[in-house]
């Protein structure tokens, strides 16, 4: 009966055209998370790579913007829900589209169990900073944070975009503010002069800090695919999320840019590390002292909820597309009658994050074991887009399109961005803990397992939905 029920929720399909070109942009901006990628991670950047930031930044950005190509030209191919689960499922085998979404799926989970905690604190220091540092407090409010979102996403992508747009263009104003601010502030004397090696990335220390600098950059970037999983709920699918997403992985990569320029302009290496955890923070006292600080926690507030709800809209929709085509339980592509979402999908993985998030602040060895998954986290993301954009090699030798150019942008700049990842990646298993290999490498291996046991398990990922949008359907 439930699997009866969950083909029967999937024959219905999500909400076609919920989505417009603005809503799509806000939401791939949203799922990076600028102001909270550049609060939590600007300091392990400093550690790995020192004042050549900027440099590690831009060469992770520019494989990246290959990934975000693959993206778009998968999307204009096979616009689907599932997006690098399907698309190197068609390429690739079965085997290999489950393992993309899979990994999608674990890293999502283990980053919204983390994000939500930051998202409690950071309340309780805007509205109560004498209880900013009760566990329990901090840990209900983070999960009040979430369960919102939740609900959030659960009611519609459209309703979703609308409260994003509230949220992320709160966050883009301070960022945006306090970047002419610092430019401003630089004209007239920072705390070290401008230098043109932090720009290039032939000055970064040495293979190993490459390779530390760059998937600590990737794990700032991710998040601007979502617009892929939301290509079925947008209008003209086959051109709105590819462009969207690739619009707001540059315009990521110009923000990070910039802030890790405003970092070693006017905060030693010692002041990052000493505010490892809340680096906007102090950057914004130093820019400007009194309010600074807290229109920069706010920016950081508004920017670890919003991309909550984004990280649980791209593993809620990759686990619909999997239940659609078999590889997981059907029960999870069921559709709320309503909404025309996948309500059973986005429970379960909003269940298994709040779960752990609580877990690992009440037992210590459960924190123990996602601190070491969080460390590896980049590993599982690096796995997916290198698969991907092999998918995007095999689709365009299938059918070539555009000449050199389309050659340029749909085979060599994909290609090349994908072995670049996994090359930082592979060189970065050497320098993580054995815990964090172990932990995210078999979180990844274990979740083949529900897959092999499934008897009706789909031998290929693509569903009779996007079959018809493939075939020319709709647009």
């Amino acid at each position: 009966m439930a699997e009866a029920g969950g083909r029967a929720g999937a024959a219905e399909g999500l909400r076609a055209g919920a989505l417009g070109g603005l809503d799509a942009i806000v939401l791939g901006m949203a799922g990076s998370a600028p102001a909270y990628s550049i609060a939590t991670t600007t300091a392990a950047l400093v550690a790995a790579v020192g004042t050549a930031g900027p440099a590690a930044l831009l060469a992770c950005g520019i494989p990246m913007i290959g990934i975000a190509l693959a993206y778009r030209d998968l999307g204009a191919r096979l616009p689907h829900a599932g997006a690098a689960y399907a698309w190197v499922g068609r390429a690739l085998g079965p085997v290999p589209g489950y393992l993309a979404g899979w990994a999608l799926v674990l890293a999502a989970t283990l980053f919204m169990a983390a994000g939500s905690l930051p998202a409690g604190s950071v309340t309780l220091s805007l509205v109560a900073p004498a209880l900013a540092d009760d566990t329990t407090l901090v840990t209900a409010v983070g999960a009040a944070w979430f369960a919102l979102m939740a609900v959030l996403v659960v009611v519609g992508a459209r309703r979703t975009a609308r409260v994003q747009w509230a949220m992320s263009g709160l966050e883009l104003l301070l960022l945006c503010a306090f970047g002419l601010l610092g430019a401003w502030r630089a004209l007239s004397g920072a705390r070290l002069a401008f230098s043109w090696r932090w720009l290039i990335p032939a000055a970064l220390p040495g293979p190993g800090s490459l390779a530390s600098g760059v998937l600590v950059a990737a794990f700032s970037y991710w998040g601007w695919d979502v617009t892929a999983n939301l290509g079925e709920e947008t209008r003209r699918p086959r051109h709105i999320p590819g462009a969207a997403g690739l619009g707001a992985m540059v315009a990521a990569m110009c923000l990070f840019v910039a802030y890790a320029l405003l970092v070693d302009l006017f905060l030693p290496a010692r002041v990052v590390g000493a505010n490892a955890g809340d680096v906007l923070l102090a950057l914004g006292r130093e820019l400007w002292p009194g309010a600074g600080g807290g229109l920069m926690v706010l920016a950081v507030l508004m920017s670890t909820v919003a991309t909550l709800a984004t990280t649980l809209l791209q593993a809620s929709r990759t686990l619909y597309a999997m239940g659609r085509d078999g590889a997981m339980p059907a029960a999870l592509a069921a559709v709320h009658p309503r909404w025309r979402t996948p309500w059973t999908a986005t429970a379960a993985v909003a269940a298994a994050a709040l779960a752990l998030f609580v877990a690992s602040d009440l037992i210590g060895s459960v924190g123990a074991a996602i601190s070491a998954a969080l460390a590896a986290i980049s590993l599982l993301i690096v796995v997916y887009y290198s698969l991907a954009a092999a998918a995007a090699v095999v689709e365009y030798r299938r059918r070539p399109v555009g000449g050199a150019s389309g050659w340029l942008r749909g085979a060599l700049w994909p290609a090349l961005g994908g072995a670049f990842m996994l090359a930082c990646g592979v060189a970065d298993v050497t320098q993580l803990s054995p815990a964090a290999v172990a932990v995210g490498v078999g979180a990844l291996l274990v979740g083949l397992a529900p897959y092999a046991l499934r008897p009706d398990r789909a031998r290929s990922p693509r569903a009779a939905g996007a079959r018809a949008l493939d075939a020319g359907g709709r647009d």
